[in-house]
């Protein structure tokens, strides 16, 4: 069986255990999105929904951002956690949303990296949820989760992506990422994986590798 046969598979067995995966995280248009995922390094999106709701009842729009001064900034996202660092990428993004894009979210890969504190699962998710563009969105759970079923070798989120994007139809992208982290959650978790109730074992290297005997 190739890569490309079985991650149509494994999308196939997805769709039907977490069909309605979307992205956990809170917002109402691509700048909301574009804030919550930097505050999601390092911290839950529970929590990260918990922040949103009140930073951006005091920060509504792109140039308050830009305007915001650090130390309330700070304030406002204190509990997310390294929260020095994310209010100063926040208020030079926005800054630099102003400058070179007319306070508005860019929609390409390039443009979305040039902005502070945006790397490439930040911009692949802004291009799928936003946009609706093709994308892949490697975290942790993807990271891990296509590492033990076989998808790719590789550890770091660029290559992983680049793995992926060769064998995924660009338009299962954005869902098969979200799936994934459903998937972390409830079962392929990081410290101990649920295989007993996984119906992909016979598509798992590591279940037939480390389970299997």
């Amino acid at each position: 069986m190739t890569k490309k046969e079985k991650i149509l598979q494994i999308k196939e067995y997805f769709n039907k255990a977490y069909g309605d995966a979307d992205c956990t995280l809170s917002y109402q248009d691509p700048f909301q999105l574009l804030v919550a995922t930097q505050l999601a390094a390092q911290c839950t999106d529970t929590r990260v929904n918990l922040v949103t709701p009140g930073l951006f009842a005091k920060f509504p729009t792109v140039r308050s951002f830009a305007e915001a001064h650090v130390t309330e900034m700070e304030n406002a996202i204190k509990s997310t956690g390294f929260y020095r660092n994310k209010a100063r990428n926040l208020i030079a993004c926005a800054q630099k949303l102003l400058t070179d894009f007319n306070g508005i979210v860019p929609d390409t890969m390039e443009a979305l990296l040039s902005l502070p504190g945006v790397g490439r699962k930040t911009a692949n998710l802004l291009l799928g949820d936003a946009f609706g563009k093709p994308a892949v969105v490697v975290d942790t759970h993807a990271k891990r989760i296509t590492n033990r079923l076989g998808l790719t070798k590789n550890t770091d989120p660029t290559k992983i992506e680049m793995d992926l994007r060769k064998i995924l139809p660009p338009e299962m992208g954005s869902s098969f990422c979200h799936q994934l982290v459903y998937h972390g959650r409830a079962v392929c978790t990081a410290r101990g994986p649920k295989c007993h109730l996984c119906e992909l074992q016979s598509l798992c290297d590591y279940y037939q590798k480390s389970i299997v005997k």
